[in-house]
């Protein structure tokens, strides 16, 4: 199969010929149909964090499952999936107690065996490591079952792909991991694909209040037009201040869709007493936090993480597939730019100049 591949820190990734194994008795062969790209994969392209060269990126796809191990239960060939970086082993006291997210075994299960041959390999036969166990950056996918879903045929896969990841963590984020109550106060920091998601979700909640923070105008605007009842640019003054200003006092609820230091801690100066703000974007591996300890405890605030929105994606993700399927939960405008495999460097230009919210590769 065809496949991009990020061979060193140059920026850039290179599409080559890769050959790709039969699946093993848990493992599932998957056609990619479609694979969104998201900002987690530039961080490991730019090299904010560190990756396992030679890399197969990509995690937020949809396909059609090919070939099945013996031991695959609920997954069938021909079933439309969805793929998800949330794999889990389905033992662990993680899985057991309802949060597989954090499952504890999820890197015994989705990486390769020592002494085991490798599951995809180069023209020279060199092992090509597979981003999260999954590398939706080509033609097909071998990953093990507790990492895809089936969802019904009547989903576009095109739209299903931004589950896989980017919805389902902006979403989750708002209904799981913070919980957000009707008639409550929203900001959400930074609009790209996770931020606008989060922004649909707390539409989908019924916040009364939703303000999209963002430097790029393009951005607030797709913000607006998905969601968001106020926008505040940070070029025009202190964004914590605008945000308190139209609130009386700050937010319920804060989200940071970035991963920066600044913009989480902005994101803690946002919420009210009493209020919660969860921290979404990947901060690079060494970069700490600073909160004023007085103000935590004085006015009850509160401050978390949220990876990949407390899902449990084989519930949650057909779920979502519904809301989009009813009109509720809108993909079709995420999806700035439809790409081939080729342009999927220009691709990742267009995300970082801040021209699309969402860029998918049609295979």
């Amino acid at each position: 199969m065809r496949a991009a591949l990020l061979r060193d820190d140059s920026g850039l990734l290179n599409v080559e010929d890769v050959s790709i194994d039969k699946p093993n008795r848990n493992e599932v062969l998957i056609q990619t149909v479609a694979s969104g790209l998201c900002h987690s994969d530039l961080h490991f392209i730019d090299g904010t964090w560190p990756a396992a060269y030679p890399m197969l990126l990509g995690h937020e796809a949809a396909g059609i499952v090919q070939a099945v191990g013996d031991d695959v239960v609920g997954i069938s060939v021909g079933d439309h999936v969805i793929s998800c970086l949330s794999i889990y082993c389905g033992h662990c006291e993680r899985c057991l107690t309802g949060d597989s997210f954090l499952c504890q075994n999820r890197h015994t299960v989705s990486m390769r065996g020592e002494g085991e041959a490798p599951r995809i390999t180069d023209s020279e036969g060199a092992a090509i490591n597979q981003f999260t166990g999954l590398g939706s950056f080509g033609e097909e996918m071998l990953v093990h079952q507790n990492a895809v879903v089936a969802i019904t045929p009547d989903m576009p896969l095109d739209r299903a792909a931004l589950i896989g990841c980017g919805v389902t963590t902006g979403v989750g984020a708002v209904f799981k991991s913070a919980g957000v109550e009707a008639g409550s106060t929203v900001a959400v920091v930074g609009c790209g694909g996770v931020g606008i998601s989060a922004i649909q979700g707390a539409h989908l909640a019924g916040a009364r209040q939703i303000i999209a923070v963002d430097l790029e105008p393009k951005k607030l605007e797709w913000a607006s037009q998905l969601g968001a009842t106020h926008t505040v640019n940070p070029a025009d003054g202190d964004a914590v201040a605008q945000v308190q200003e139209l609130t009386g006092g700050g937010v319920d609820y804060s989200f940071e869709c970035i991963g920066l230091k600044i913009t989480a801690e902005q994101a803690y100066g946002m919420i009210r007493p009493g209020g919660l703000a969860t921290v979404i974007g990947m901060i690079p591996l060494g970069v700490n936090l600073e909160i004023p300890g007085a103000d935590l405890f004085l006015n009850a605030k509160r401050l978390q993480g949220s990876l990949m929105g407390s899902n449990n994606f084989k519930v949650d993700m057909p779920h979502l597939c519904d809301l989009y399927l009813s009109g509720r939960l809108k993909l079709d405008e995420m999806v700035s730019r439809t790409i081939t495999l080729d342009e999927i460097n220009e691709g990742f230009d267009a995300m970082k100049s801040g021209d699309v919210v969402r860029s998918v590769i049609a295979y």
